[in-house]
């Protein structure tokens, strides 16, 4: 394609654009709300996901000890505990030590939550079991719990299989929301391009007659919808940019023991989806409504 027709078509399809404001401004505004829902997803799954990996990566099973035992069978327990298959490590956790444990997950700026509990340290003496593999857990929990001395234990296998539900249905959300605003985004770039075609109905059976071939007369219409499509996906990049930014402020700081995606991974990683879904809707929506029109 030569500059000179590409521009030809650009111009041509900007010329379009203007003369029903309305139209596009609404196929505009469906682009941007269709593209800010499937970047709200993509951002929610890449989140959830995270704190799966890092939860997954800190499985271990805390093994509570009752009040009152001797430090020799606290000693028994560890030992025995370490001799069970699938346990890679297995470290005894003081009170002392599981309170200073407490005060560096909360950080600086929740440290006056711990205030006062050095008195009386309501926290119990216990033994960490790391496991070889996060599916183990359930094994080595079974091994473990009909123990002497041990009053509970704790396991992150249920947080992981919470958060996986989680995730599951954030998915098909997302993707029954996303499907839908892209069949209105469709709808509305289609009925813009109609107008536009119908309004030029008489100029397009001329060139028709003149020589010209289909695709040289659906170009301006299709560049008219891709840019629709990009202009969609400036505008969303935009909000959700910033909006992440500001929700992502204070997730950093209220959220202690899992960390949130940085912003810059809007730039980085949606941006350019948000682009390439856009001219595709665009496109799409553009060669659909003036296909019929091109039998004048």
């Amino acid at each position: 394609m030569k500059i000179s027709t590409l521009k030809y078509f650009v111009v041509d399809s900007i010329r379009g654009l203007r003369r029903h404001k309305t139209l596009s401004t609404a196929s505009i505004a469906t682009v941007a709300a269709t593209l800010f829902l499937l970047g709200v997803f993509i951002l929610s799954i890449m989140n959830v996901k995270q704190a799966v990996t890092e939860v997954e990566s800190k499985v271990e099973a805390t093994i509570v000890l009752k009040d009152g035992i001797k430090t020799e069978q606290e000693k028994a327990i560890k030992n025995k505990i370490n001799s069970v298959s699938g346990v890679e490590k297995v470290t005894y956790e003081s009170k002392k030590d599981a309170l200073e444990k407490f005060k560096k997950q909360l950080g600086e700026q929740n440290k006056s939550l711990a205030e006062g509990l050095e008195k009386e340290n309501p926290l119990p003496n216990s033994i960490i079991v790391r496991v070889e593999k996060p599916e183990l857990v359930s094994k080595v929990v079974d091994s473990i719990k009909r123990m002497e001395g041990i009053d509970q234990i704790k396991d992150g296998k249920e947080i992981v299989d919470k958060i996986t539900k989680i995730t599951n249905t954030l998915k098909w959300m997302g993707v029954v929301l996303f499907l839908i605003l892209i069949g209105v985004s469709l709808f509305l770039i289609g009925n813009t391009i109609k107008i536009t075609v119908y309004s030029r109905k008489r100029e397009i059976g001329i060139m028709k007659y003149i020589g010209a071939t289909d695709w040289f007369i659906r170009w301006p219409f299709v560049f008219e919808g891709i840019i629709i499509g990009i202009l969609g996906a400036i505008i969303a990049i935009i909000i959700l940019y910033y909006g992440y930014k500001a929700i992502y402020a204070k997730l950093s700081v209220g959220l202690i023991f899992v960390s949130v995606l940085n912003p810059s991974v809007v730039l980085s990683n949606v941006s350019w989806v948000f682009v390439i879904v856009g001219i595709v809707i665009g496109a799409i929506g553009s060669i659909l409504s003036i296909r019929k029109f091109l039998s004048v």
